[in-house]
């Protein structure tokens, strides 16, 4: 038991749906639809029948994108093992043709690097406007301070 809750504290932090996580889940559904089956019983309210529906079509909604998830990253799995085979064949026949030797010493050539066609340039919006250069008796330059004792001078000369 301690082992499980463990292993579910971990899966908490782990991205995805985890089979501990995916056993939590189903059992504090099935806790949860027992206590709203007892509740009607107890009550005979149809309040707790919707509820009970709500809870069911929650509860199966979570176990179809837990399986709907796995089935995409069987998928993508799948294709990477394809793409990585395709680029083991790639480099073996690469390495065949086109390795030169110069002085005994392997030396792979180097294909041209092509750009994206689809890149915008962007052209500047508006004009820039330098700063006013620091006097050099303060110690930060241009920055918030000096607009604060800017704006301090300003209210001491309105309250004269």
């Amino acid at each position: 038991m301690a082992s499980f809750v463990e292993e579910l504290w971990n899966s908490i932090f782990t991205p995805g749906t985890t089979p501990t996580l995916l056993i939590a889940t189903n059992a504090t559904f099935a806790c949860l639809q027992l206590v709203l089956l007892l509740l009607l019983v107890a009550t005979s309210s149809i309040h707790f029948i919707i509820l009970s529906a709500l809870c069911g079509g929650l509860w199966f909604a979570i176990n179809w994108f837990a399986v709907e998830l796995k089935k995409e990253q069987a998928r993508e799995e799948e294709e990477k093992a394809k793409a990585d085979t395709i680029a083991r064949q790639t480099a073996d026949d690469s390495d065949e043709t086109e390795v030169e030797t110069v002085e005994g010493k392997a030396k792979p050539l180097v294909r041209p690097v092509t750009a994206s066609k689809e890149v915008e340039v962007v052209e500047p919006a508006g004009e820039l406007k330098l700063r006013a250069e620091a006097s050099p008796g303060t110690k930060s330059g241009v920055s918030t301070e000096d607009e604060w004792e800017k704006v301090s001078e300003n209210e001491n000369e309105k309250d004269k």
